[in-house]
C-alpha cells in the first residue's frame, strides 16, 4: 500500500463513542484507501487492545505527514491528546475543545492538499454545547470554518439520494425559515453537486412540499404554491430538471418517476425514508463545500463504545464515498 495520492483524513469523532472503534475496524481493511485518523494516538492504542484488534497506531506531528508512508500493519494518527481521560460510554465536555481542533485541522488539511477528502465520524451535539461552544451540528460547523454559506446535506443509500432544504431547527421554524432565495440556493447547490459529485450530466430532481399533500392548493397552507412552486419554475427556465412540489407521501414511491435525488423540506421528513431503506450504509454528503466531505448515518452510540459490536458499515460507505468523489473531482 504505497501513496500516489493525497489520503483521506477521518476524523474519529466523540472520543467516548464507537468512533474510535469504527476508525480501528476500518483500518484493518486489506482493500481500503490510504488514510490518516484524528484523535488521539493514545486512546487509540488503548482502544485497540480493548477490542483485540491487531494493529500498530503510529502517532504523527503535523510536520510528519510531509514525510509518512502508509502501511498495511498500522493506522496513522493525526494526534490531538485529550486532557481528560476517556471512558467508554462516558462523554467528557473538557475534551471537546480538542475534538473540534482536530476537525479544524482535518479541514486546514484538505485546503493545502495534504489529504483529499474529509470523512467524519459521529459527535455527540449536546456534549460539545455541555462544553458552553455553541454546536449545532458538523454540516453548520463546517460551513462556518470554509465560510460557505449554505451547504446542502445530501444522503445517499445506493440510489436513493436525499438532500435536506432545512437541517438542525426545531421543526415550529421550519415554515419561516424557508425563502425564495434560500431554495433556489439549496437547490442550485443540489444540483451543481450531482453533476460535479456523481457524475449526473443532467440530474432530475424532485422537490417535496412541505405540508400533507404539497398544501391541497392553498387548503392546508400556502408555502407550497407560494414559495416552492415559484422557485421551481423559475429553475426549469434555466434548464434545471427539478419537478415539484410533489406530495411527501408519494415523493419516495414509484409514482414520483424517475429522480437522481429528492429534496425533503426538513430533517424528519426526508432522513426516515433513507435510513429505514439503507440504515448502516447510507453516507451523509455535505455539497457546496470547498473540500469533500462525507460522513457516517447514525450517533455516537456510547452504549456500544468498547464492546466490539458497534458496525463499522457506514463509515466504511463513506470512506469507500469520499474516495471515489476525490477521484471524481
Amino acid at each position: 500500500m504505497t501513496r500516489k495520492t493525497a489520503p483521506l483524513v477521518v476524523t474519529a469523532g466523540e472520543p467516548a463513542g464507537i468512533g474510535p472503534d469504527l476508525c480501528l475496524t476500518i483500518a484493518a481493511d486489506e482493500d481500503r484507501p490510504d488514510l490518516v485518523v484524528v484523535s488521539d494516538a493514545q486512546l487509540l492504542r488503548d482502544r485497540a487492545a480493548q477490542l483485540d484488534i491487531d494493529i500498530q497506531v503510529r502517532g504523527l506531528s503535523r510536520s510528519d505527514l510531509d514525510d509518512w508512508e502508509p502501511a498495511p500493519d498500522e493506522i496513522a494518527v493525526l494526534d490531538c491528546p485529550f486532557p481528560n481521560a476517556v471512558e467508554c460510554g462516558n462523554p467528557n465536555p473538557a475534551n471537546a475543545p480538542v475534538l473540534l481542533e482536530g476537525l479544524r485541522l482535518a479541514v486546514e488539511g484538505c485546503n493545502d492538499g495534504r489529504f483529499s477528502a474529509l470523512v467524519t465520524a459521529p459527535v455527540a451535539k449536546n456534549v460539545i454545547n455541555d462544553a458552553g461552544i455553541p454546536f449545532t451540528g458538523h454540516t453548520e460547523f463546517l460551513a462556518e470554518i470554509t465560510n460557505i454559506e449554505s451547504p446542502v446535506m445530501l444522503l445517499v443509500a445506493g440510489d436513493l439520494r436525499v438532500a435536506l432544504a432545512s437541517i438542525h431547527m426545531p421543526l415550529r421554524d421550519v415554515p419561516d425559515y424557508l425563502s425564495s432565495s434560500g431554495l433556489r440556493q439549496v437547490l442550485t447547490v443540489l444540483h451543481a453537486g450531482l453533476r460535479s459529485a456523481f457524475g449526473i450530466a443532467n440530474p432530475e430532481i424532485v422537490v417535496c412540499g412541505l405540508n400533507p399533500h404539497a398544501g391541497e392548493h392553498g387548503h392546508l397552507g400556502h408555502e407550497d404554491d407560494e414559495v416552492i412552486a415559484p422557485v421551481i419554475r423559475e429553475l426549469r427556465e434555466r434548464d434545471i430538471n427539478v419537478r415539484g412540489p410533489v406530495p411527501a407521501d408519494t415523493a419516495f414511491t414509484p409514482a414520483a418517476g424517475h429522480h437522481d435525488a429528492i429534496l425533503a423540506m426538513y430533517h424528519d421528513q426526508g432522513l426516515p425514508v433513507l435510513k429505514y431503506a439503507g440504515f448502516g450504509r447510507a453516507v451523509n454528503v455535505t455539497l457546496g463545500l470547498p473540500i469533500v466531505r462525507t460522513s457516517v448515518d447514525h450517533g455516537t452510540a456510547f452504549e456500544l463504545a468498547g464492546t466490539g459490536q458497534a458496525d463499522a458499515g457506514s463509515l466504511r460507505a463513506a470512506v469507500a464515498l469520499a474516495h471515489d468523489i476525490a477521484d471524481r473531482s
